[in-house]
């Protein structure tokens, strides 16, 4: 790449059922940006960690009506990132400064408005990549589903699903210091091996395990108080045969519903009489209601905290090149990645 040009990744046209290939995405140089484009209360912006998201594949679809916009067609794709500010034409900003974007261009430079970005807090850690890593939407995602909607209690047992994931990781890791009884699910028997290293007192492989349910039951005989969902679908509906009174269902993601090549092939969940039966709760939550709250600072305080003391341990997966990031979207929906997924620019 020379100097006169960036990188830009967009997407031509939606997607709207199926796996999504590597040829839906265009990459492609342009003409750079400079700070004699900015006019008033503008940043100039060189990212320095992508994250790469499951979330990402509603964008792509181009469905109306979801939690967040859809991508353009023929515009360069978003999501959170870190940043460093290379020029600024507002007083908020100085060129040097780590910048947090939550809907950040998929190019090597940009320019936004200054109003969409925020100081990455470095206080709690002046490393780039934690902004997206430790101390990201996926870590604060499993803090909120794990420790402020599950309420649990010392003794419970929670299953986590994708638990080797950015999300999962995280709630093994809550779950297991607030002295719950911890079962995870994984992919792959090094993912399984991983999941019990960092705390879950059982963990197994839903490729090979056989029936899910009958692995559930074995993996928790007293049954699950909490059941942390990252993949929904059939999986969903073995938990809810295994809950207990009282249980809480905390749907965080769905991933094995993203890439349906129609609605037809959605699937209906048959337990739920269980929810009835067991007086249980579901919830449902979107991590954006959370920022800027105090649950969000007491996530930072509790999360750099732990992490700074060898307390916390966060895997990431991490590549190189904006180039790379087409392919490591892909990665999230065959488990070819371990851990959370970043892209270093």
């Amino acid at each position: 790449m020379s100097s006169s040009t960036i990188t830009r990744i967009s997407l031509p046209s939606h997607i709207r059922g199926g796996f999504v290939k590597l040829a839906d995405f265009k990459i492609e140089q342009v003409s750079s940006p400079s700070k004699d484009q900015l006019t008033d209360n503008q940043v100039l912006l060189r990212p320095i960690y992508y994250s790469i998201d499951p979330y990402q594949r509603g964008r792509i679809a181009g469905v109306k009506g979801s939690f967040i916009e859809s991508y353009s067609e023929g515009a360069a794709i978003t999501n959170i990132l870190v940043a460093t500010v290379v020029a600024s034409a507002s007083a908020d900003y100085q060129a040097g400064d780590l910048v947090i974007d939550n809907d950040g261009k998929w190019e090597t430079e940009y320019i936004t408005e200054a109003r969409a970005i925020s100081k990455a807090p470095t206080q709690y850690s002046a490393e780039p990549k934690d902004h997206v890593g430790v101390l990201g939407m996926a870590a604060f995602s499993a803090y909120v589903g794990a420790t402020v909607l599950a309420k649990p209690k010392a003794g419970e047992t929670i299953l986590v699903s994708s638990a080797s994931g950015g999300v999962g990781q995280m709630v093994i890791q809550l779950a297991k210091a607030r002295g719950l009884r911890v079962v995870g699910v994984a992919g792959s028997d090094d993912k399984v091996e991983f999941v019990k290293s960092i705390g879950a007192d059982v963990a197994f492989n839903y490729k090979t395990c056989g029936n899910y349910a009958e692995a559930i039951k074995t993996a928790a005989p007293e049954g699950i108080d909490i059941w942390f969902d990252n993949v929904g679908g059939e999986y969903l509906d073995a938990a809810l045969a295994h809950i207990n009174t009282h249980a809480r269902i905390i749907i965080c993601g769905a991933i094995t519903q993203y890439n349906l090549s129609s609605p037809d092939e959605r699937y209906g969940v048959k337990c739920l009489t269980s929810v009835l039966i067991k007086k249980a709760t579901i919830h449902g939550f979107i991590i954006d209601e959370y920022y800027d709250t105090p649950t969000h600072v007491a996530f930072y305080k509790e999360m750099s905290q732990l992490y700074r003391a060898g307390k916390i341990t966060y895997r990431l997966s991490e590549t190189e090149g904006l180039e790379s990031a087409p392919q490591a979207f892909l990665d999230l929906f065959t488990g070819k990645n371990f851990g959370r997924s970043i892209v270093k620019a």
